[in-house]
Parts: C-alpha cells; structure tokens; sequence
C-alpha cells in the first residue's frame, strides 16, 4: 500500500508564520522533515519599525485630540465662568422690573418720584452689568415657542393668531453669550 509523505514546512509571510503541511509521494510515512525558515533580519527590522511608526501615530493622534479637547474645555470656562453669579443675580433683576412696574401708576409723589429714580438707576447699572458679561433677555413676546428658551406656565386656545406662540412673558428668559441660563416662564397658545 502507497502512502505520500507529509512534509512539515514552516513559510513566513508579512505578518505572521505559517505552519503548512505538504503530502509528497513517497512510501515511508514515519519520516517527518521540519525545515527552519531563513530569518531575514532586514524584514524583521522593517515589521518592527512599522508597528512602532504605527504606535507613533496613533499616540501623536490622542495627543491632539487632548489638547484641542482641553483648549475647548479652557475657553468654555472662560466663557460661562461667571454664569454662577449671573444667575444669583437675576432675581434682583425681577424684583427691579417688578418695583418699577408697580411705581408707574402714581408718579405724582416728590418722593415716590426719587424712589423711583433710584430704582431706575439701579436697574439701568444691573442692564449695563448684563450687557458687560454678555447676558441678554430672551425675546418672547410675539415669537413661535422655543422649549429650549421658553417655560410654558399656561396654554389659551388661540383665536385667530398662530399657534404656538407667546402671548405673555411672567418672568424673562436670559441667555448668556448663546447659552440659555433660565429660560422665560410664558403663556402659549394652542390649537
């Protein structure tokens, strides 16, 4: 009976080695040949020198993927930094708008008038410390509901008007540079 021979022959490619068995016509089985792959030393270098060039790159990529990630985190907090006080800051705005609201019915009064020139200036030094920090009032009045800027309070059924829009401001809405801080407590309309 005629067996082939298997031939154990390691071969080297690119990346990795390879075991391959080859049947060769011969009639002893029992003999196994293992022959030893040449090493080319240039070839190893040139595999080392590409997984470390790859390692290189991918390490120089996060590097940059850091930095910009930290100079976007440094300029947002130079951004919104004073957003804590801002916010502190607002009811005493309210309070202002709502004094000034109430004191326009009856002028008539020396010292009503001069309370009321205080106040007056003292909203129009908190208008002007807003304008400095990039903190502006959010338009409502009249506009389409945004939820991102507007805090519906109430819904009315709308009458001939559109739909969905504001049709009364309870507390003003304030943004600081594009960021909403609080958003404006309204009344909405519906259909």
């Amino acid at each position: 009976m005629a067996k082939g021979k298997k031939k154990t022959v390691k071969v080297e490619d690119d990346m990795s080695k390879k075991k391959v068995e080859e049947t060769t016509p011969d009639m002893d089985t029992t003999e196994k040949v293992t022959e030893e792959p040449v090493v080319d030393p240039m070839a190893e270098l040139q595999i080392n020198l590409d997984l470390l060039n790859d390692k290189y790159l991918r390490l120089n990529a996060e590097y940059q993927n850091y930095r910009k990630r930290v100079e976007k985190e440094k300029s947002d907090i130079f951004k919104y930094g004073h957003e804590k006080i801002i916010i502190e800051m607002l009811p005493i705005m309210d309070n202002f708008e709502r004094a000034l609201a109430a004191t326009v019915t009856d002028e008539a009064a020396t010292v009503e008038n001069k309370v009321l020139d205080g106040i007056k200036m003292i909203k129009k030094g908190l208008d002007e410390l807003f304008t400095k920090h990039h903190v502006s009032k959010i338009e409502a009045l009249g506009q389409p509901f945004d939820p991102i800027k507007h805090h519906a309070v109430m819904t009315v059924e709308a009458e001939e008007g559109e739909s969905d829009h504001v049709i009364e401001v309870f507390q003003e809405g304030y943004l600081l540079n594009d960021k909403v801080i609080r958003p404006s407590m309204v009344k909405v309309t519906h259909s």
